[in-house]
């Protein structure tokens, strides 16, 4: 007879089942603390002034009002901020520091978008430090008129051998793409203009920083990743880990803008650093267009070569985009591109322009979205040239295996969701003739698409305990984005243990507990349950050796 308890290893059946939001008392009470709510004695207020100009250098900055008016403790710029042991300024910082952008403000005098931080105001309460910012008189020597696009008609286009720090090939390519093209029965040419998208999640960037001691720092962050965080601060500060604590308990959203470590945070804890207080900084609204990335614009032209039967012969992808003046970062739409339909020869390429703006960044479905926007708009093209049924269209050209691969499918069941979506859909009843569907005065009209995103992981770690009186505590690093990752675990730790929910409490965002990935990329989910099951069945085996000395 087995020595293990009958729910060892067998869900107790919670995963599943509704649940009550874990967090969702704390939330509408308002108990819950964000980042900028932790309320640290002798606290004061940062404000970033930015600069008014594209493209130059700050000629002088007169702080001497600003530094006149009362509650002011400091003005600090790249003339006085404390100096940082490694940034992000050159390739090899960028990629030691794991900054989202190779290139730190305050640093220098030089000025390469609108709206660069140039200065911070450091004061007793918010007011006192958003007026005295108004207060700084700065002089610039502006140079030529900025870029701000690659349809500037300077911008000089280039192609970057990698995309995405190196990640990503800048030119890809299966089989002989344009030869196939040329002599295609039907060949399509389209264009999909994208412009600029920014990440506005209803709680803006901010930063919290708490010097305890000389050499021990807190940091309350708003971040999707207090590890990621915690290093990027690490490296740049030229301090051991375990000095460094970043915390993040409540997430008011950030779809992939806060998956990184953004200047605003390094000099917040430089400016607590320089006043030897604690410094809380939020981001303006406006500030939040400037300072944390955004989706680049972008063109996307796809060429379709296909038989007389709508049968792919030929994919090809083109991407134009706009890139800071240091890095070639672009979302990776060609990925998507290449992995939804059959089709023996496929080639993608990116082109970009370097213009006066910020680093773009992972928005979310990074590459995914705007790359099957493109594709599923000229499958419809093709459809409605041929005189075919759009989901026809697609079974025709269903992949049966990853043709950018060459592997098999683990599983794939789109063609059963085609299905039941049309059944649902009521698509049997659709008029195919555009503008012939009428509500009133209302036109209606009925589409469909195909869309996919990877599966992810990461490595992961939790820790469980199992108390005397029946309950239990399980920890992760992980990050609560607003999805439920509290909730979540919450229930896979019951399951894991076979306790009642009410029995558990599950502990996140905190770089003192164990490490975990960003919550991004539906990476979470998957990597942290799968720790707190693994930590779960690590416990019930040192409880039944317990058991089994105890009987000895």
């Amino acid at each position: 007879m087995s020595s293990e308890p009958q729910f060892f290893n067998q869900p107790g059946g919670v995963v599943g089942k509704p649940l009550v939001r874990v967090e969702g008392r704390e939330k509408v009470t308002g108990k819950a603390k964000y980042s900028a709510e932790f309320p640290l004695p002798g606290v004061t207020y940062g404000v970033l002034a930015t600069s008014t100009i594209a493209k130059g250098r700050i000629q002088n900055i007169d702080v001497t009002a600003a530094m006149r008016e009362p509650g002011v403790l400091a003005v600090l710029t790249h003339q006085n901020l404390p100096k940082l042991a490694k940034t992000p300024n050159d390739a090899k910082g960028k990629k030691d520091t794991g900054a989202p952008m190779g290139f730190m403000p305050l640093t220098s005098d030089q000025i390469f978008y609108s709206n660069q931080p140039i200065a911070m105001v450091v004061a007793d309460t918010l007011d006192h430090a958003m007026y005295a910012a108004t207060l700084l008189k700065v002089t610039y020597t502006e140079q030529e008129a900025p870029i701000a696009n690659y349809h500037d008609p300077r911008a000089q286009l280039f192609n970057p051998a990698k995309v995405q720090d190196g990640k990503e090939d800048g030119h890809t390519r299966r089989g002989d793409a344009k030869g196939a093209f040329a002599s295609a029965p039907i060949q399509m040419t389209t264009t999909y203009n994208h412009p600029v998208y920014n990440h506005n999640p209803m709680e803006p960037g901010s930063t919290t920083a708490h010097w305890e001691a000389p050499d021990r720092l807190t940091v309350y962050e708003s971040t999707q990743g207090v590890t990621r965080t915690q290093s990027t601060l690490v490296a740049m500060l030229g301090m051991p880990r375990e000095q460094v604590r970043v915390i993040t308990k409540y997430l008011g959203g950030g779809f992939g803008c806060k998956g990184s470590c953004w200047p605003h945070t390094v000099l917040t804890v430089q400016a607590a650093k320089a006043v030897g207080r604690p410094v809380k900084l939020m981001l303006t609204r406006k500030q939040m267009f400037t300072s944390m990335g955004h989706r680049e614009d972008q063109s996307q032209t796809v060429q379709l070569g296909a038989t007389a039967n709508g049968k792919l012969t030929s994919l090809i992808h083109t991407k134009v985009s706009t890139t800071s003046p240091w890095d070639n970062y672009a979302e990776s739409n060609s990925k998507i591109i290449d992995l939804l339909y059959a089709s023996p020869t496929f080639e993608a390429s990116y082109e970009m322009a370097r213009a006066n703006v910020m680093t773009s960044t992972f928005m979310r479905a990074p590459g995914e979205a705007p790359g099957s926007f493109a594709l599923e708009c000229a499958m419809d093209d093709l459809a409605a040239r041929l005189g075919v049924d759009p989901i026809e269209i697609r079974l025709r050209n269903y992949a049966d295996h990853d043709y950018s691969s060459g592997q098999q499918w683990s599983s794939k069941s789109l063609k059963q969701c085609y299905a039941r979506g049309a059944e649902l859909f009521g698509w049997s009843k659709r008029n195919p003739k555009a503008g012939a569907t009428r509500d009133g005065h209302y036109l209606v009209g009925m589409g469909m698409a195909s869309a996919s995103y990877p599966v992810h992981n990461s490595q992961g770690t939790a820790r469980a305990r199992l108390y005397a009186d029946g309950h239990a505590v399980v920890q992760s690093g992980a990050t609560d984005l607003g999805t439920g990752t509290y909730t979540v675990m919450t229930q896979v730790a019951a399951d894991s243990l076979g306790l009642p929910v009410e029995k558990v409490r599950f502990e996140l965002g905190d770089t003192n507990l164990p490490t975990a990935p960003n919550s991004g990329g539906s990476i979470a989910a998957g990597t942290v349950s799968s720790s707190v099951f693994l930590a779960a069945q690590d416990v019930w085996q040192k409880l039944i050796k317990l058991a089994v000395a105890d009987k000895k």
